[in-house]
């Protein structure tokens, strides 16, 4: 019998680190290793994709309406500046609350671009997600929605890309009719996308007198959700002293009644009569501000009324993210 001749096994492609495509968990490693994706080159990527970045909005302008955005406001749009300008043929990016069909991202007929903030997102850095769908959103065709995907964890966030001198001013709408320029000639699923999304806003209007609060309406009460820069500890000690000494609310009939914590910040709520509608409370908010200064400047040991008014805030305090 003749022999057998000794196999020989191909020796694996190399690839260096930085030319690694981004695989399915159990596909083989593009390494060439034999092993999977996740058990190899995909422990970093998945480390990255997942750890959480507290503050993701931090250092942009308007860091507190980005966050008010993201988790209170219903229909919004701002007009957003890129550094080094728009790319040829974009006459125009906006950020947008929610788009149609819940898409990460649109490129309209005419080229310019709106892009969703409040969509899940697969990674714990919500502005690399962000930029990500922007940076694919200016080069997609005209006409195209742009899908979700995980953002490469070297890529870009929105503080390298957008113009850190340009103003951030939201703009709130009643309804979602800003998705399409001539609603009558939408297709029926966008039709349908907008009529669920009109009966399910919350009608909200943005305060015009201090920065990041909005008053909303609902069927039994009214709010003022006001999003706030200050350190955390700081803010609840702030409130305390004032709560303690009758000086939180914003009118006969108002009443502060906890705070949320969202994207590292904190979100004071009132609660308002229903008759109190978005201009009753502009005055007492910007007294309350002066207040709220005076408080934040105080550095003095809580008293024990104090104490058990912080506690009562930090009870009542509920994390959206």
């Amino acid at each position: 019998m003749a022999k057998k001749r000794p196999q020989t096994k191909a020796k694996p492609q190399q690839i260096t680190d930085g030319e690694i495509p981004v695989v399915g968990a159990r596909e083989p490693c593009p390494c060439g290793s034999g092993r999977r994706y996740k058990a190899c080159h995909g422990r970093a990527a998945s480390h990255a994709a997942t750890e959480l970045v507290h503050r993701p909005f931090e250092s942009l302008p308007g860091e507190c309406d980005w966050v008010a955005l993201r988790e209170l406001v219903p229909a919004a749009t701002v007009e957003l500046t890129l550094k080094g300008g728009l790319p040829e043929g974009v006459p125009s990016v906006r950020l947008a609350t929610v788009l149609p069909m819940a898409w990460p991202a649109l490129r309209r007929d005419d080229g310019s671009v709106l892009l969703g903030l409040q969509n899940d997102t697969s990674s714990g850095d919500i502005s690399r997600d962000l930029a990500d769908t922007l940076r694919r959103a200016l080069d997609a065709e005209p006409g195209t929605p742009v899908q979700g995907r995980r953002a490469p964890a070297e890529g870009p966030r929105l503080q390298d890309l957008l113009d850190p001198e340009a103003p951030f001013e939201p703009e709130v709408h009643s309804g979602f009719e800003f998705w399409v320029p001539d609603s009558e000639n939408a297709t029926p699923d966008v039709t349908a996308s907008l009529e669920r999304a009109n009966a399910a806003a919350i009608p909200t209007v943005k305060l015009t007198g201090v920065d990041a609060a909005y008053w909303c309406e609902t069927p039994e009460k009214n709010h003022l959700r006001w999003v706030m820069p200050h350190p955390e500890e700081q803010l609840l000690d702030a409130l305390a002293r004032l709560h303690a000494a009758g000086r939180s609310s914003l009118g006969e009939g108002t009443r502060l009644v906890g705070s949320f914590r969202a994207h590292g910040l904190t979100v004071p709520v009132w609660d308002l009569p229903s008759e109190v509608g978005a201009q009753d409370v502009e005055k007492p908010a910007a007294e309350f501000a002066e207040r709220l200064a005076a408080a934040l400047a105080t550095d003095a040991p809580l008293t024990a009324d104090e104490r058990r008014a912080r506690g009562g805030l930090t009870n009542r305090q509920v994390t959206l993210s």
